[in-house]
């Protein structure tokens, strides 16, 4: 019977022995690729490279411009006469024309928007509960 430390010193052996024969076995696989060929086997082509041409990435590039910027009164009237911002949240939504309403004008506008009707007791446009005395 073995004992276990004379077993485990003939295991690390063998692996070692597999090791050494493995890289063996690589390198000289290497060395075989690395082997210049022969004079005669190929002789060099006389044909020309291609000619390269540089093309800079930045050759049409042309700087932002902003254009002549405007008075900030002016834009916030513009923005008043097309209708505000919900105008341009209709445009960008997609839902609607926002061409189609008319702009804003001196007309009175509605006391309260469309919203769901959610009132309370004794909140304006709702019934106040009574309580009994």
């Amino acid at each position: 019977m073995f004992h276990s430390s004379s077993a485990r010193r003939l295991a690390a052996f063998r692996f070692l022995a597999a090791a050494a024969m493995a890289a063996s076995a690589t390198f000289t696989a290497v060395g075989a690729v690395a082997q210049p060929s022969p004079a005669g086997a190929s002789a060099p082509t006389t044909s020309t490279p291609p000619v390269l041409t540089y093309k800079s990435a930045l050759e049409g590039y042309q700087p932002f411009d902003d254009g002549k910027p405007i008075p900030w009164k002016e834009a916030n009237e513009t923005v008043y006469r097309r209708g505000g911002w919900q105008a341009y949240a209709k445009e960008a939504s997609g839902s609607g024309n926002a061409g189609a309403e008319s702009p804003k004008s001196g007309a009175a506008l509605p006391a309260s928007p469309p919203s769901h009707s959610m009132a309370m007791p004794g909140m304006s446009g709702a019934p106040a509960k009574k309580d009994k005395p």
